[in-house]
């Protein structure tokens, strides 16, 4: 395990980023099991919370989505994981070191055989790579990126690989004048796959993406039909009319950029796909669900540009 003591020589040529290297290759779960084989229940919830309606999905010969690949690895809330020692000492290594917060920052899945309800589901993981030290708007610290191997029985499923940001918070690393300062919003990752969405948004227009075969929308951009595989499609400009669908509001825990309590809430656009954004107008408390909204374009730190959704009893106001 690395120490508290070597990691004091972070602030100076990163030695503390080269001895996190040595937890490159090692295990981060070893034979883990699914808490439960792959079920009709589960993926019955997974696709009426996705609005997901393929019809492989259900019936007698139904298959679960790739992209619930990873539920079926989970932990769930009691506390009990398959995380082995070398990943239990690399967080608590970056903890010692300051990099006390932790942010997910993305993941990419790769499927080669489909799930069945029956399965039952085995892992392993390995810590893949721990980054050279990276200062970030959130503060500095370690992109730690794990790969897990999914299998039923010894033929394998999938490979899902997370990475999450160790890091100090920004604040706590600056002097008191600076803590002051009003900090950024955090900055959307822009890819190939989602460019020509926020290409939209600063020219404040909605678009999303319809598929050239089927005609089906969809929304976030992917580079191919979920429904019938075709990667062809073309953007058309939302109309930005729609209704809460779900909704959640902040409290806590405080975050910066961000002032408690605002509501986040997955809307549902009236051409029939949902996004997640903040919906204003109306005090946090009164957002429901059903309630009627419009896209509105937002200016941030005067040059982040963000669609936020504006109560439609509120318009004007």
């Amino acid at each position: 395990m690395v120490t508290s003591g070597e990691a004091a020589g972070e602030e100076g040529d990163d030695a503390f980023g080269a001895l996190l290297k040595r937890y490159e290759g090692r295990p981060a779960a070893v034979a883990g099991r699914g808490r439960d084989p792959v079920n009709q229940a589960m993926i019955r919830h997974w696709c009426e919370a996705m609005g997901d309606t393929h019809p492989g999905y259900r019936g007698p010969d139904a298959v679960a989505p790739p992209t619930m690949l990873q539920a079926w690895t989970m932990a769930g809330l009691d506390g009990r994981n398959s995380r082995t020692g070398p990943y239990v000492d690399l967080l608590a290594a970056l903890d010692d070191a300051g990099c006390t917060s932790v942010v997910a920052t993305d993941c990419e899945q790769e499927y080669l055989r489909p799930l069945r309800p029956g399965d039952e589901i085995g892992f392993d993981a390995v810590i893949e790579s721990v980054s050279a030290r990276k200062t970030t708007r959130l503060g500095t610290g370690y992109f730690v990126t794990t790969r897990m191997d999914v299998r039923v029985g010894t033929e394998p499923a999938g490979t899902h690989r997370f990475r999450i940001l160790k890091y100090r918070p920004a604040q706590a690393a600056t002097g008191s004048e600076e803590q002051s300062e009003r900090p950024l919003r955090p900055r959307p990752v822009v890819n190939r796959d989602n460019a020509g969405f926020w290409e939209g948004v600063r020219g404040h227009r909605l678009l999303v993406q319809r598929c050239a075969a089927c005609a089906a929308f969809r929304f976030p951009w992917l580079p191919g039909c979920g429904g019938c595989g075709s990667p062809e499609w073309t953007p058309v400009e939302a109309s930005g009319a729609g209704t809460v669908y779900s909704y959640v509001v902040m409290h806590h825990p405080p975050f910066p950029a961000f002032e408690p309590p605002y509501a986040v809430a997955l809307i549902e656009l009236a051409e029939g796909v949902r996004m997640i954004s903040n919906v204003v107008g109306v005090p946090p408390g009164e957002v429901r669900v059903g309630l009627p909204v419009d896209v509105e374009f937002r200016t941030y730190d005067d040059e982040l540009t963000l669609p936020v959704f504006r109560a439609r009893t509120a318009a004007g106001a």
